[in-house]
């Protein structure tokens, strides 16, 4: 059975080979140590949450030396083999890149990830510890789909923290404030929607 599902595993390649695949392919995947993983579609409140946030950062950011990234830009994670698609990212400063595409960004500042069911614990785990390996990476931010609930954390002196996370979060490697209702304009949860009545049929 062992040597069976040995056969059936997909091939692992190389991150040349993978960079070059992506770089003409449709669909986004993301790319951990030679094994390609297709990205699930998202939502429309997910794209509304990556929405909100780019927007509001990318305003209070204009005239500074940074800029806002949202889905399309690639992440390198620097020494290891892995690529992620962060759904905004933001970096301050002169921005490094992989090579002269100019589609893998090496030193984000703040990454922040809209969660999924599928995602969440991903994200907090596996993704975050790999993401710490980045020497600019500063600030997290988690954004939950099915309730107003934010997760924070902050680097300081190389150490993490969460931070507690009220109306108003201060995103201090940027220097940008974002309020709960700005990240969640527009979004309705399941017990928000209009419940509707049952009518008995007319005789």
């Amino acid at each position: 059975m062992a040597g069976n599902l040995a056969v059936n595993r997909p091939p692992l390649i190389s991150e040349a080979e993978y960079l070059a695949g992506e770089r003409m392919a449709l669909d986004k995947h993301e790319y951990f140590d030679g094994s390609v993983i297709q990205m699930a579609g998202v939502t429309r409140r997910h794209n509304l949450l990556t929405g909100n946030i780019a927007c509001r950062l990318g305003n209070q950011l204009e005239g500074k030396l940074c800029e806002t990234y949202s889905n399309d830009m690639r992440v390198k994670i620097q020494g290891k083999s892995r690529y992620t698609y962060p759904d905004v990212v933001v970096v301050c400063g002169e921005p490094q890149f992989l090579d002269n595409e100019f589609d893998t960004l090496l030193n984000p500042l703040l990454i922040v990830e809209v969660l999924s069911v599928s995602s969440r614990k991903y994200d907090f785990s596996e993704k975050f510890r790999d993401y710490r390996s980045i020497e600019s990476f500063a600030e997290y931010l988690l954004i939950a789909q099915d309730s107003r609930d934010v997760n924070h954390f902050v680097k300081r002196e190389a150490i993490w923290t969460i931070q507690e996370v009220g109306e108003r979060i201060e995103l201090t490697s940027i220097g940008c404030v974002l309020t709960l209702d700005e990240i969640y304009e527009r979004v309705v949860f399941e017990e928000d929607q209009p419940q509707t009545e049952d009518k008995e049929p007319h005789e």
